[in-house]
């Protein structure tokens, strides 16, 4: 026997064992966490139901859909309809629009609100703000349209009364073309921001305070701490929650267009997600709807790549 054939010899019973040991460490595992694997568990099964699942239908964008019998398979026809869909290309614009609207002008609110409630010093005071600003996440779409469009109102809305005291003629923002994307944006920073500042805030919470009594003993305000040790500190928060916005780019919001649109502006708020709702459960287009949406799905996860590529080379921060 060759050398060779005597070390792989000795290495086999390793190799073997190999399997048994790591079943052995997951049932270790298994006794030890189970209690966190068990509030797992619905949240594995939702994504599994509604996220897993349904990616093997996906196939029914290359498919004629059959209600009796075996469905047809037609390659790009479906996406070819799309791309020469003039209602098609609107709806895209539109989505790009909002989305960038949305990743301009909100993306950082939740961070400037982190740095402000990390000012507070009065810690009841910050716990009311944060209950206060925290609130509006868990109303409903449905909800939060009805307070808009409430407040928004030309008759009796309480904005075009503050614009009637200022002299101002009353303005119909839900109807006007040139305000209702600003409706949207707007709506949800007062919807959300709260929400999505927690995350910030709970990164400044892990920052090492001994870095700020360093900075405050060379003399640095309370600006200067700010950019100087807290930014950084978040920075990888900021980087990993902005390449997973960018991932979700083309997704503008159904629930929030769905409640604030009306005849008159619904071709200015008309988004992907909209319009997949129209083509598959109001038209019974099943197969042209499953091509939208994984076009969208497909154009979502070369962005998050792109994105993540492109952070890591300048940051050196990514998602993985």
């Amino acid at each position: 026997m060759s050398l060779e054939e005597k070390r792989l010899t000795a290495a086999a019973p390793q190799i073997g064992n190999v399997p048994k040991i790591a079943g052995d460490r997951l049932r270790v595992q298994l006794r030890t966490w189970w209690p966190y694997y068990l509030m797992l568990l619905p949240g594995i099964v939702y994504f599994l139901i509604f996220h897993y699942f349904p990616i093997y239908q996906a196939r029914l964008a290359f498919e004629d859909f059959r209600i009796f019998g075996d469905n047809v398979w037609v390659g790009l026809k479906h996406f070819q309809t799309l791309l020469n869909s003039p209602s098609f290309y609107q709806v895209l614009v539109n989505t790009l629009i909002i989305s960038t609207m949305k990743m301009v002008f909100f993306f950082p609110v939740p961070i400037l609100l982190a740095l402000l409630l990390n000012e507070v010093r009065g810690s009841s005071l910050r716990r009311f703000i944060q209950s206060a600003i925290y609130l509006p996440h868990f109303l409903s779409w449905v909800v939060v349209a009805g307070i808009f469009i409430a407040a928004l109102s030309p008759s009796t809305g309480v904005v075009n009364e503050i614009r009637g005291w200022l002299g101002l003629a009353p303005h119909g923002f839900m109807t006007d073309s040139g305000s209702i994307r600003w409706v949207v944006v707007i709506s949800s920073i007062w919807q959300s921001a709260g929400w999505d500042s927690l995350l910030y805030f709970a990164a400044i919470m892990a920052i090492d305070p001994q870095l700020y009594d360093a900075a405050e003993m060379d003399g640095a305000n309370r600006w200067q701490k700010i950019l100087h040790v807290t930014l950084p500190g978040i920075a990888p928060t900021i980087a990993t929650l902005f390449i997973l916005n960018v991932g979700l780019f083309l997704n503008a919001g159904f629930d929030q267009m769905f409640n604030l649109a009306n005849d008159a502006v619904r071709d200015q708020i008309d988004i992907i997600d909209t319009y997949v709702y129209r083509l598959g459960l109001q038209s019974g287009q099943f197969s042209l709807a499953t091509a939208a949406g994984l076009f969208k799905g497909v154009i979502g996860m070369l962005l998050i790549v792109a994105a993540h590529k492109i952070s890591k080379r300048l940051t050196g921060k990514g998602v993985w």
